[in-house]
């Protein structure tokens, strides 16, 4: 039986030409789970990460002595080509760089996407689910008892989803909870696979440390 901790990259740099490095903030969040896994005698005997680097720089931050995995199944959705797609090439700059509007976009985007429109994106819901479910066995077929895999929020909420057996829908609002650096844990074995805990920050439990959350 394995225990896989699937756990969202840190704060990413929004609004920024490029997304896909840690902020500041993000690279603290990464560095305090690091430290209170370690205070709670949790070590990974495993771990992978996608390709994406907001997610390999979340495990550096942690700080574990452990080569990681890499497998792309655990990138994100490319969510700049769903938005750019839906509002025909190229969206609106608040649509990218407004969080409230980005994320009323995002909302509305997904929906579409799953229901197989947004047709010009470079991958469609089914091929999204796909790979994620590709990359939960891949994790899931080990004889390691604690795997770590850094992920982002689309992809855990997909695989919460899908393991819940809960409609398509309700995998948006579970993708938009999903907090910086936050703890997802499964439980493994041969004969099952199913959800123990979801979207934990016991690193951000004291009024000083709650004021590092984020959600992007």
């Amino acid at each position: 039986m394995a225990e896989i901790l699937v756990v969202r990259h840190g704060q990413a740099s929004f609004g920024a030409d490029n997304y896909d490095q840690l902020s500041d903030l993000g690279r603290r969040q990464g560095q305090l789970l690091g430290e209170t896994l370690r205070a709670m005698g949790w070590h990974p005997d495993r771990a992978i990460t996608g390709s994406l680097a907001r997610q390999q720089q979340t495990l550096e931050e942690m700080g574990f002595s452990l080569e990681p995995e890499e497998h792309a199944g655990w990138n994100e959705y490319d969510f700049h080509d769903l938005l750019h797609q839906r509002y025909g090439g190229k969206a609106p700059d608040e649509v990218i760089t407004d969080r409230k509007s980005h994320f009323r976009a995002l909302r509305e985007t997904l929906a579409e996407w799953q229901q197989g429109g947004v047709t010009g994106a470079s991958e469609s819901w089914k091929d999204f689910t796909a790979r994620v479910e590709d990359a939960r066995q891949h994790a899931a077929d080990t004889a390691a008892e604690r795997v770590l895999v850094v992920s982002s929020g689309g992809v855990i909420a997909r695989l919460v989803a899908a393991t819940l057996q809960v409609p398509d829908a309700q995998m948006i609002t579970l993708n938009l909870q999903v907090k910086n650096t936050s703890l997802t844990r499964f439980i493994s074995s041969k004969e099952r696979f199913f959800l123990h805990e979801f979207n934990a920050v016991p690193h951000f439990h004291d009024a000083k440390r709650a004021e590092l959350m984020s959600y992007s």
